[in-house]
């Protein structure tokens, strides 16, 4: 799983390891990836001998602007992996692309699904190129706003807590493993609706929201099983071992002590302490 904390944890990582560096040599081993044998050829010639002047995130996309006046998103998906290696070390079986640095070895990205894309678009028209950017939701890491705003954004909505909080147009990159958990950190369940919050409750799931995403980056995000999540360097995230209820079906309840449970809901489990989320 890769949600917004795992992303955040690799664009920190990225901006220090890459910002300043000069591209020495591009390698594209899976042209699908890139879209195809025309987008190899055209992003072979936009990178050479680029140097990365910065690294930002939109949403769930990373990216790279370089001197040339072009930039490169990376898009995860549900596996992919970018990770910073040494010239010498073996090239893995489903490494996508292969940037090589004049310095510091290489950054690649390792699709591991098959799912992960990088794009190639002259950095004036990246947003222009990328108009679903412009309905994104409240980016917590990157916008922070006031619990009042996000209370009226809230009740803007009648639509069940879980379900709308992991809509990308209302939160930006939450996915069902971070849902359990910041309802179980506001004492929230997942089938309340929107709407019926009261300001307290309000105030208690923006908090657990911005606390629980901020403490996954602070541990580098989450690798849990079944999970390709690796920061740059390779390492597993170490926020699983601070996770309260998700996959965690049986275990005592950190609040109640009572066991926690799981429930179908949109077709897939949700993790949750029925004593103490109301």
């Amino acid at each position: 799983m890769i949600e917004l904390p795992e992303v955040e944890t690799i664009r920190r990582d990225l901006d220090r390891e890459c910002t300043g560096k000069r591209l020495k040599e591009t390698e594209v081993l899976i042209a699908r990836a890139v879209g195809g044998a025309s987008g190899k050829t055209k992003l072979l010639k936009a990178l050479d001998k680029a140097k990365v002047t910065d690294v930002g995130r939109l949403g769930m996309l990373l990216r790279l602007d370089f001197d040339t006046g072009w930039t490169i998103t990376f898009d995860l998906g549900s596996g992919g992996q970018l990770v910073r290696t040494a010239n010498k070390d073996e090239v893995h079986k489903r490494t996508a692309l292969i940037l090589g640095f004049t310095q510091h070895g290489q950054l690649r990205l390792i699709d591991m699904e098959a799912d992960a894309s990088v794009g190639l678009y002259e950095t004036e028209n990246l947003l222009e190129e990328h108009p679903e950017l412009a309905s994104i939701g409240i980016d917590p890491i990157e916008e922070p706003m006031s619990w009042t705003d996000f209370g009226r954004h809230l009740h803007s909505h009648e639509t069940k807590l879980r379900t709308l909080i992991m809509d990308d147009t209302f939160v930006v990159g939450i996915g069902s493993m971070y849902a359990d958990e910041i309802l179980f950190n506001a004492g929230l369940r997942f089938d309340r609706l929107s709407n019926s919050l009261t300001t307290q409750e309000i105030r208690r799931l923006y908090r657990a929201l911005v606390e629980t995403l901020f403490d996954a980056v602070k541990y580098r995000g989450s690798s849990v099983e079944g999970s390709h999540y690796v920061d740059l360097f390779g390492e597993p995230g170490s926020y699983q071992d601070h996770h309260s209820v998700f996959q965690k079906e049986g275990e005592l309840s950190p609040r109640s002590r009572r066991p926690i449970v799981k429930s179908k809901f949109n077709k897939e489990w949700t993790y949750y302490c029925d004593q103490s989320q109301v």
